[in-house]
Protein backbone atom coordinates (compact mmCIF):
# COMPACT_ATOMS: atom_id res chain seq x y z
CA UNK A 1 0.00 0.00 0.00
CA UNK A 2 1.57 3.54 -0.96
CA UNK A 3 -1.38 5.46 -0.24
CA UNK A 4 0.25 7.89 2.34
CA UNK A 5 0.97 11.29 3.62
CA UNK A 6 3.99 10.52 5.89
CA UNK A 7 7.11 9.37 3.51
CA UNK A 8 9.47 9.06 6.04
CA UNK A 9 12.06 7.12 7.23
CA UNK A 10 10.04 6.82 10.81
CA UNK A 11 11.89 5.89 13.61
CA UNK A 12 10.33 3.55 16.75
CA UNK A 13 12.08 3.63 19.95
CA UNK A 14 10.72 0.90 22.26
CA UNK A 15 8.50 -2.18 20.60
CA UNK A 16 6.78 -2.49 22.99
CA UNK A 17 2.40 -2.69 22.13
CA UNK A 18 2.33 1.14 21.09
CA UNK A 19 5.24 1.24 18.92
CA UNK A 20 5.22 -2.05 17.01
CA UNK A 21 1.38 -1.31 15.97
CA UNK A 22 2.70 1.98 14.25
CA UNK A 23 5.57 0.16 12.92
CA UNK A 24 3.23 -2.38 10.89
CA UNK A 25 0.61 -0.02 9.89
CA UNK A 26 3.51 2.09 8.21
CA UNK A 27 5.34 -0.86 6.71
CA UNK A 28 1.87 -1.88 5.32
CA UNK A 29 1.93 1.84 3.37
CA UNK A 30 5.56 0.92 2.27
CA UNK A 31 7.36 3.49 4.99
CA UNK A 32 10.58 2.94 6.22
CA UNK A 33 10.98 2.18 10.09
CA UNK A 34 13.37 1.62 11.64
CA UNK A 35 13.35 -0.15 15.65
CA UNK A 36 15.33 0.78 18.58
CA UNK A 37 14.76 -0.87 21.94
CA UNK A 38 16.70 -0.99 24.95
CA UNK A 39 15.84 -4.93 25.16
CA UNK A 40 17.45 -7.37 22.18
CA UNK A 41 14.65 -9.75 22.81
CA UNK A 42 11.54 -7.24 22.10
CA UNK A 43 13.62 -5.55 19.14
CA UNK A 44 14.09 -8.99 17.74
CA UNK A 45 10.74 -9.72 18.34
CA UNK A 46 8.99 -6.79 16.44
CA UNK A 47 11.46 -7.30 13.47
CA UNK A 48 10.20 -11.56 13.35
CA UNK A 49 6.67 -9.53 13.08
CA UNK A 50 7.49 -7.57 10.31
CA UNK A 51 7.53 -4.53 12.09
CA UNK A 52 10.38 -2.99 10.54
CA UNK A 53 14.33 -3.21 10.76
CA UNK A 54 16.75 -2.42 13.00
CA UNK A 55 18.16 1.20 13.75
CA UNK A 56 21.72 1.65 11.47
CA UNK A 57 24.18 4.23 11.78
CA UNK A 58 23.85 6.64 9.03
CA UNK A 59 19.74 6.69 9.50
CA UNK A 60 18.15 10.29 8.86
CA UNK A 61 14.90 9.73 10.02
CA UNK A 62 12.22 12.72 9.07
CA UNK A 63 10.00 11.72 12.23
CA UNK A 64 10.47 9.80 15.76
CA UNK A 65 8.17 8.08 17.83
CA UNK A 66 9.33 7.72 21.24
CA UNK A 67 6.98 4.43 22.85
CA UNK A 68 8.59 4.32 25.90
CA UNK A 69 7.10 4.26 29.89
CA UNK A 70 6.25 7.92 31.21
CA UNK A 71 8.77 8.05 33.45
CA UNK A 72 11.81 8.04 31.05
CA UNK A 73 9.84 9.88 27.71
CA UNK A 74 11.39 13.23 28.39
CA UNK A 75 15.10 11.75 29.07
CA UNK A 76 14.68 9.51 25.61
CA UNK A 77 13.14 12.20 24.01
CA UNK A 78 15.48 14.97 25.04
CA UNK A 79 18.15 12.00 23.22
CA UNK A 80 16.41 11.64 20.01
CA UNK A 81 16.39 15.14 19.67
CA UNK A 82 19.90 15.64 19.81
CA UNK A 83 21.10 12.41 18.06
CA UNK A 84 18.76 13.58 14.92
CA UNK A 85 19.03 17.39 14.40
CA UNK A 86 16.77 17.14 11.85
CA UNK A 87 13.76 14.81 13.00
CA UNK A 88 10.59 16.27 14.67
CA UNK A 89 10.19 14.13 17.75
CA UNK A 90 6.94 12.81 19.67
CA UNK A 91 5.97 10.59 22.15
CA UNK A 92 2.93 8.58 22.80
CA UNK A 93 3.01 8.57 26.65
CA UNK A 94 -0.11 9.11 28.27
CA UNK A 95 0.62 12.04 30.34
CA UNK A 96 1.75 15.48 28.29
CA UNK A 97 2.46 17.62 30.80
CA UNK A 98 5.00 16.27 32.92
CA UNK A 99 7.31 15.18 29.63
CA UNK A 100 7.28 18.55 28.14
CA UNK A 101 7.85 19.82 31.76
CA UNK A 102 11.27 17.73 32.14
CA UNK A 103 12.30 18.55 28.34
CA UNK A 104 12.52 22.28 29.17
CA UNK A 105 14.72 21.99 32.33
CA UNK A 106 16.95 20.14 30.46
CA UNK A 107 17.11 22.71 27.90
CA UNK A 108 16.29 20.37 25.03
CA UNK A 109 15.06 21.89 21.53
CA UNK A 110 11.36 21.44 22.10
CA UNK A 111 10.99 23.83 19.01
CA UNK A 112 11.11 20.22 17.28
CA UNK A 113 9.13 18.35 19.61
CA UNK A 114 5.19 17.59 20.07
CA UNK A 115 3.71 14.94 22.77
CA UNK A 116 1.03 13.16 21.16
CA UNK A 117 -1.26 10.13 22.70
CA UNK A 118 -3.04 7.73 20.86
CA UNK A 119 -5.99 6.86 22.56
CA UNK A 120 -5.79 3.11 22.05
CA UNK A 121 -4.60 0.03 23.65
CA UNK A 122 -5.04 -3.41 24.90
CA UNK A 123 -5.36 -5.20 28.13
CA UNK A 124 -2.25 -7.34 26.61
CA UNK A 125 1.00 -5.34 25.98
CA UNK A 126 4.18 -6.11 24.11
CA UNK A 127 5.31 -7.06 20.50
CA UNK A 128 3.37 -9.60 20.03
CA UNK A 129 0.09 -7.93 20.89
CA UNK A 130 0.44 -5.68 18.06
CA UNK A 131 -2.32 -4.95 15.81
CA UNK A 132 -1.70 -2.38 12.50
CA UNK A 133 -5.29 -1.67 13.01
CA UNK A 134 -5.41 -0.71 16.41
CA UNK A 135 -5.49 2.86 15.48
CA UNK A 136 -8.24 3.21 13.16
CA UNK A 137 -10.93 5.15 13.81
CA UNK A 138 -9.29 5.81 17.51
CA UNK A 139 -8.41 9.71 18.86
CA UNK A 140 -4.92 10.75 18.60
CA UNK A 141 -4.50 13.80 20.65
CA UNK A 142 -1.85 16.49 19.57
CA UNK A 143 -0.64 18.11 22.20
CA UNK A 144 1.15 21.60 20.97
CA UNK A 145 2.78 24.18 22.74
CA UNK A 146 4.30 28.01 22.09
CA UNK A 147 7.52 26.52 20.97
CA UNK A 148 6.73 24.85 17.68
CA UNK A 149 4.49 26.07 14.90
CA UNK A 150 1.51 23.90 13.40
CA UNK A 151 3.44 23.32 10.35
CA UNK A 152 6.50 22.04 11.90
CA UNK A 153 4.26 19.46 13.53
CA UNK A 154 2.45 18.95 10.38
CA UNK A 155 4.11 15.13 10.38
CA UNK A 156 2.11 14.07 13.62
CA UNK A 157 -0.91 14.66 12.18
CA UNK A 158 -0.18 12.91 8.62
CA UNK A 159 0.85 9.75 11.05
CA UNK A 160 -2.33 9.64 12.54
CA UNK A 161 -4.07 9.81 9.19
CA UNK A 162 -1.99 7.27 8.00
CA UNK A 163 -3.23 4.87 11.03
CA UNK A 164 -6.54 5.72 10.64
CA UNK A 165 -6.68 7.91 13.44
CA UNK A 166 -8.48 11.20 14.14
CA UNK A 167 -5.96 13.67 15.13
CA UNK A 168 -7.47 16.12 17.67
CA UNK A 169 -5.64 19.28 18.80
CA UNK A 170 -5.47 20.45 22.38
CA UNK A 171 -2.93 21.41 25.27
CA UNK A 172 -1.10 19.05 27.20
CA UNK A 173 -3.27 20.46 30.17
CA UNK A 174 -6.15 19.86 28.57
CA UNK A 175 -5.65 16.61 27.63
CA UNK A 176 -4.11 15.54 31.48
CA UNK A 177 -7.89 16.82 32.80
CA UNK A 178 -9.52 15.33 30.21
CA UNK A 179 -7.62 11.45 29.83
CA UNK A 180 -7.72 11.72 34.22
CA UNK A 181 -11.61 11.72 33.72
CA UNK A 182 -12.01 9.20 30.67
CA UNK A 183 -8.74 6.94 31.29
CA UNK A 184 -7.56 7.07 34.15
CA UNK A 185 -9.66 7.62 36.90
CA UNK A 186 -11.49 5.09 35.19
CA UNK A 187 -8.83 2.38 35.83
CA UNK A 188 -8.84 2.82 39.33
CA UNK A 189 -12.54 2.11 39.83
CA UNK A 190 -11.98 -0.57 37.80
CA UNK A 191 -9.36 -1.86 39.81
CA UNK A 192 -11.37 -1.09 43.00
CA UNK A 193 -14.39 -3.29 41.86
CA UNK A 194 -12.06 -6.36 40.37
CA UNK A 195 -10.33 -6.05 43.89
CA UNK A 196 -13.30 -6.37 46.00
CA UNK A 197 -13.55 -10.22 44.35
CA UNK A 198 -10.10 -11.20 45.48
CA UNK A 199 -12.08 -13.18 48.45
CA UNK A 200 -15.10 -13.37 47.22
CA UNK A 201 -16.28 -17.25 47.15
CA UNK A 202 -16.75 -19.67 44.00
CA UNK A 203 -20.48 -19.17 44.14
CA UNK A 204 -20.39 -15.55 43.95
CA UNK A 205 -17.97 -15.45 41.02
CA UNK A 206 -19.92 -18.11 39.67
CA UNK A 207 -22.75 -15.60 39.15
CA UNK A 208 -20.83 -13.02 37.38
CA UNK A 209 -22.14 -11.31 34.31
CA UNK A 210 -21.49 -9.13 31.72
CA UNK A 211 -21.71 -6.21 33.74
CA UNK A 212 -19.65 -7.12 35.68
CA UNK A 213 -17.03 -7.96 32.97
CA UNK A 214 -17.35 -4.57 31.12
CA UNK A 215 -16.64 -3.14 34.27
CA UNK A 216 -13.57 -4.56 35.18
CA UNK A 217 -12.29 -5.98 31.78
CA UNK A 218 -9.45 -2.61 32.49
CA UNK A 219 -8.31 -4.21 35.92
CA UNK A 220 -6.34 -6.68 34.50
CA UNK A 221 -3.80 -4.14 32.64
CA UNK A 222 -0.03 -3.90 33.81
CA UNK A 223 0.61 -2.36 37.43
CA UNK A 224 3.82 -1.19 36.64
CA UNK A 225 3.08 1.08 33.96
CA UNK A 226 -0.42 2.54 35.89
CA UNK A 227 2.04 3.17 38.64
CA UNK A 228 3.61 5.73 36.67
CA UNK A 229 0.91 7.18 34.63
CA UNK A 230 -1.12 7.54 38.10
CA UNK A 231 2.20 9.21 39.39
CA UNK A 232 2.51 11.28 36.57
CA UNK A 233 -0.89 12.69 36.50
CA UNK A 234 -1.87 12.42 39.86
CA UNK A 235 -3.66 16.20 41.00
CA UNK A 236 -6.20 15.68 38.24
CA UNK A 237 -7.15 11.93 38.87
CA UNK A 238 -6.96 13.12 42.84
CA UNK A 239 -9.56 15.78 41.94
CA UNK A 240 -12.05 13.18 40.11
CA UNK A 241 -11.97 10.59 42.71
CA UNK A 242 -12.39 13.33 45.20
CA UNK A 243 -15.77 13.98 43.52
CA UNK A 244 -16.35 10.31 43.55
CA UNK A 245 -15.85 9.72 47.21
CA UNK A 246 -18.88 12.94 47.47
CA UNK A 247 -21.20 11.01 45.35
CA UNK A 248 -20.10 7.07 47.20
CA UNK A 249 -20.98 9.42 50.11
CA UNK A 250 -24.38 10.36 49.36
CA UNK A 251 -25.31 6.69 47.87
CA UNK A 252 -24.18 5.32 51.31
CA UNK A 253 -26.32 7.80 53.13
CA UNK A 254 -29.24 6.99 51.10
CA UNK A 255 -29.00 3.16 51.46
CA UNK A 256 -28.35 3.54 55.37
CA UNK A 257 -32.44 4.85 55.05
CA UNK A 258 -33.62 3.34 51.86
CA UNK A 259 -37.40 4.01 53.09
CA UNK A 260 -36.90 7.47 54.48
CA UNK A 261 -38.75 9.97 52.27
CA UNK A 262 -36.71 11.35 48.85
CA UNK A 263 -34.44 8.01 49.03
CA UNK A 264 -36.47 6.46 46.34
CA UNK A 265 -35.89 9.50 44.10
CA UNK A 266 -32.31 10.31 44.89
CA UNK A 267 -31.48 6.40 44.18
CA UNK A 268 -33.32 7.02 40.88
CA UNK A 269 -31.57 10.33 40.09
CA UNK A 270 -27.99 8.63 40.71
CA UNK A 271 -28.43 5.98 38.43
CA UNK A 272 -30.54 8.73 35.86
CA UNK A 273 -27.49 10.18 35.83
CA UNK A 274 -25.72 7.82 34.85
CA UNK A 275 -27.76 7.01 31.74
CA UNK A 276 -27.39 10.74 30.87
CA UNK A 277 -23.60 10.57 31.00
CA UNK A 278 -23.53 7.12 28.79
CA UNK A 279 -25.37 8.84 26.16
CA UNK A 280 -22.32 11.62 25.94
CA UNK A 281 -20.02 8.35 24.85
CA UNK A 282 -19.28 8.75 21.30
CA UNK A 283 -20.50 5.58 19.16
CA UNK A 284 -18.66 3.79 16.41
CA UNK A 285 -16.25 6.21 14.34
CA UNK A 286 -17.41 8.69 17.00
CA UNK A 287 -20.70 9.02 16.21
CA UNK A 288 -23.11 10.02 19.17
CA UNK A 289 -25.74 7.56 17.75
CA UNK A 290 -27.36 5.36 20.54
CA UNK A 291 -27.98 1.52 18.87
CA UNK A 292 -30.72 -0.97 19.61
CA UNK A 293 -29.60 -4.22 20.52
CA UNK A 294 -30.48 -8.27 20.29
CA UNK A 295 -29.10 -11.01 22.34
CA UNK A 296 -28.74 -14.09 19.55
CA UNK A 297 -28.53 -17.25 21.57
CA UNK A 298 -25.81 -19.28 19.26
CA UNK A 299 -25.09 -23.33 19.92
CA UNK A 300 -21.45 -23.98 21.01
CA UNK A 301 -20.04 -25.45 18.17
CA UNK A 302 -17.65 -24.57 15.04
CA UNK A 303 -19.58 -22.69 12.50
CA UNK A 304 -22.43 -21.35 14.53
CA UNK A 305 -21.07 -17.68 14.80
CA UNK A 306 -19.74 -17.24 11.85
CA UNK A 307 -22.76 -18.57 10.00
CA UNK A 308 -24.80 -15.73 12.33
CA UNK A 309 -22.58 -13.21 11.06
CA UNK A 310 -22.96 -14.49 7.49
CA UNK A 311 -27.02 -14.04 7.65
CA UNK A 312 -26.79 -10.79 9.14
CA UNK A 313 -24.68 -9.70 6.03
CA UNK A 314 -26.23 -11.17 3.62
CA UNK A 315 -29.71 -9.26 4.99
CA UNK A 316 -27.81 -5.93 3.99
CA UNK A 317 -27.58 -5.04 7.83
CA UNK A 318 -24.69 -3.51 9.37
CA UNK A 319 -23.78 -4.31 12.65
CA UNK A 320 -22.34 -1.88 14.55
CA UNK A 321 -21.21 -4.02 16.92
CA UNK A 322 -20.79 -7.42 18.82
CA UNK A 323 -20.45 -8.89 22.02
CA UNK A 324 -19.65 -12.14 23.16
CA UNK A 325 -20.93 -13.84 26.60
CA UNK A 326 -21.02 -17.50 27.34
CA UNK A 327 -24.14 -18.39 29.65
CA UNK A 328 -22.81 -20.69 32.40
CA UNK A 329 -23.13 -24.07 32.85
CA UNK A 330 -24.75 -24.43 29.20
CA UNK A 331 -23.52 -25.11 25.56
CA UNK A 332 -24.51 -22.02 24.24
CA UNK A 333 -23.47 -18.42 23.79
CA UNK A 334 -25.39 -15.05 23.88
CA UNK A 335 -24.15 -12.93 20.97
CA UNK A 336 -25.59 -8.96 21.38
CA UNK A 337 -25.82 -7.75 18.29
CA UNK A 338 -25.86 -3.42 18.00
CA UNK A 339 -27.81 -2.04 14.59
CA UNK A 340 -29.44 0.87 14.03
CA UNK A 341 -32.76 1.13 15.72
CA UNK A 342 -34.27 1.32 12.23
CA UNK A 343 -32.43 -2.23 11.40
CA UNK A 344 -33.88 -3.93 14.90
CA UNK A 345 -37.54 -5.10 14.12
CA UNK A 346 -36.50 -6.52 10.08
CA UNK A 347 -33.44 -8.01 11.66
CA UNK A 348 -35.31 -9.57 14.44
CA UNK A 349 -37.88 -10.93 12.08
CA UNK A 350 -35.65 -12.46 9.47
CA UNK A 351 -33.30 -14.21 12.05
CA UNK A 352 -36.31 -15.73 13.55
CA UNK A 353 -37.35 -17.05 10.10
CA UNK A 354 -33.65 -18.64 9.93
CA UNK A 355 -34.18 -20.46 13.16
CA UNK A 356 -32.34 -17.99 15.62
CA UNK A 357 -33.47 -17.78 19.26
CA UNK A 358 -33.74 -13.79 19.79
CA UNK A 359 -33.20 -14.01 23.81
CA UNK A 360 -34.52 -10.34 24.27
CA UNK A 361 -34.48 -7.02 22.47
CA UNK A 362 -32.89 -3.71 24.22
CA UNK A 363 -33.78 -0.31 23.43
Amino acid sequence: MTDRRLAGPVRIVGTGLLGTSIALALRARGVDVSLADVSPSSLALAIDYGAGRAAADGDNPELVVVCVPPDVTARIVAHELEAFPNALVTDVASVKVEPLRELIALGADVSRYIGSHPMAGRERSGAISARADLFNGRPWVIAGHDAISYGRAAAVEQLALDLGALPIEMTAEDHDRNVALVSHAPQVISSLLAARLTDATDAATALAGQGLRDTTRIASSDPELWVQILRANAPAIRDILHAYRDDLDRAIATLDAPDATGSRRALAELIGAGNVGVARIPGKHGQAKHFSRIVVLVDDKPGELARLLTEIGELGINMEDLRLEHSPGAQIGLAEISVLPAAESRLVSELEQRGWKISEALA
